[in-house]
């Protein structure tokens, strides 16, 4: 069973059939898709150096800019401790830049939640949570947040958090998979945003 049907339970049926089939996600069945993302934007100046270092993590970029050429791929795979998980590429075509916002998202059987590792190797760690809104589109949400230094996890105070909110939904008229995240602390406010329009590839 797909972590995300997991998660979800009997929720998972009201997500738009679309959607479902996106996040029906196991060792046979990847998802690729391509698109682009009209606007990605955020950050004020000084956070640039910020920035620039999670490019070595494979996870934050100071580039922005509009109609950016973008791919995502998820695989899905098992632990070493025997965990469901799904690793999420997503690439950011900057001409010939390429940025990435990675992450490894498990199914955490005892809680019944979804753990998010972000980066490569992983930096940061979020618990997240998943809810179905009216129209069948999928809201995640980041919640508590750790710092990961190899196998040590230091949890940040919420004012040092990012806090990630992505909405995925499907439109019928044009027949593309929506996305929008966006990225804010309590004290700066939106560090990292981006939204566009993507379709499966195989």
């Amino acid at each position: 069973m797909s972590i995300y049907k997991h998660v979800l339970g009997d929720d998972f049926t009201k997500l738009h059939p679309m959607l479902q089939k996106r996040y029906h996600i196991e060792p046979d069945t990847p998802f690729h898709g391509k698109g682009t993302m009209t606007a990605i934007t955020g950050g004020q100046k000084w956070l640039y150096p910020l920035f620039k270092l999670g490019v070595g993590w494979k996870l934050l970029f100071p580039e922005r800019g509009e109609n950016i050429p973008f791919t995502i791929t998820n695989n899905a795979r098992f632990g070493a401790n025997g965990e469901a998980q799904i690793h999420w590429e997503r690439v950011f075509h900057f001409g010939s830049t390429h940025r990435y916002f990675n992450a490894l998202m498990s199914l955490d059987g005892k809680r019944g939640i979804i753990k998010d590792y972000l980066g490569e190797p992983a930096l940061l760690y979020a618990d997240l949570a998943f809810t179905v809104k009216d129209d069948g589109a999928l809201t995640i949400e980041s919640l508590q947040q750790r710092l990961v230094l190899g196998k040590i996890e230091i949890p940040l105070p919420r004012l040092l958090q990012g806090l990630a909110t992505v909405t995925e939904s499907y439109d019928d008229e044009l027949e593309v998979y929506r996305i929008a995240v966006t990225v804010r602390n309590p004290l700066i406010g939106n560090l990292f945003s981006y939204e566009g329009e993507f379709v499966q590839h195989a």
